[in-house]
């Protein structure tokens, strides 16, 4: 398994393979009671969508195997149907959570790990990994957006950013964080325009100064007048994230300001 970071839960084919190498450090959290539904839900789902588009291969994709294979489950939901249960592959038992209910929240290498400098514990996003949120800005439930984003910055494999404009106030937020990541070997792609003047040449100096860098700048500000925001996250381990929405690289915009900006989680919305 790749280090990084995970919203997964520990079936006995995970465990195995955890229980394998002694040169990880994971973390993990137990469901609760308050989780647990919503959580062991949306896993069963993956298990029965990936089996579902299996029956494409296997069986020419008629329908009626897909109906008979979701009357079977239905079925065995009944207690008066337990021993239907016993029609599930080996493929599909498999799959059945470790007895412990947790979740994997994270993978460290403790040897030659790109996160070294993390003293052992990779910084996790507040928001979850695994599925869609609002961020509105300056409510009192939610972390700033810069916040996350810091968080996410330190846990990606790759990095774009297409933003209208980059103000020196906003970039010194998660500059830091960029420094790290790009030093690391991450790679960092940024797309902005000199649309209304607003992008600081200080905010462009310092970003070139980063390795692994690329930077487009479109001064194109009559005809196209670019006013797209997106902050994309890509995973290794497959919890790849975005931000899309109203969110500039300004302080304002990434602290306290009335921004609405979707999270999207790959594990969600692929």
């Amino acid at each position: 398994m790749n280090e990084g970071i995970y919203e997964l839960i520990i079936n006995a084919a995970i465990k195995s393979e955890l229980d394998k190498d002694d040169k990880v450090i994971k973390k993990t959290r137990d469901l609760t009671k308050t989780s647990a539904s919503d959580v062991l839900s949306k896993y069963v789902y993956e298990i029965i969508k990936d089996k579902l588009n299996s029956l494409d291969n296997s069986s020419n994709g008629k329908i009626e195997e897909k109906i008979n294979y979701i009357n079977t489950i239905i079925n065995s939901i009944n207690p008066d149907n337990y021993e239907e249960l016993k029609i599930l592959t080996h493929e599909v038992k498999k799959e059945k959570p470790y007895n412990t209910a947790s979740q994997l929240l994270s993978l460290l290498n403790n040897q030659n790990s790109r996160f070294v400098d993390y003293n052992k514990e990779i910084p996790i996003p507040t928001s979850s990994i695994a599925e869609c949120s609002l961020f509105t800005g300056g409510a009192d439930n939610e972390p700033p957006l810069f916040e996350e984003l810091k968080k996410e910055i330190l846990t990606s494999n790759k990095i774009d950013m297409l933003v209208s404009f980059i103000r020196w106030s906003g970039l010194r937020l998660i500059l830091p964080n960029l420094r790290k990541f790009t030093e690391r070997g991450g790679s960092l792609r940024i797309i902005t325009t000199t649309y209304m003047g607003a992008t600081d040449p200080k905010a462009i100096e310092e970003l070139s100064k980063l390795p692994n860098t690329e930077i487009k700048i479109s001064y194109d500000t009559r005809r196209t007048r670019l006013h797209a925001k997106a902050y994309m996250f890509y995973r290794d381990t497959g919890f790849s994230t975005a931000y899309v929405g109203s969110s500039n690289l300004s302080n304002p915009a990434m602290s306290s300001g009335m921004e609405w900006n979707i999270k999207i989680a790959k594990k969600e919305l692929p």
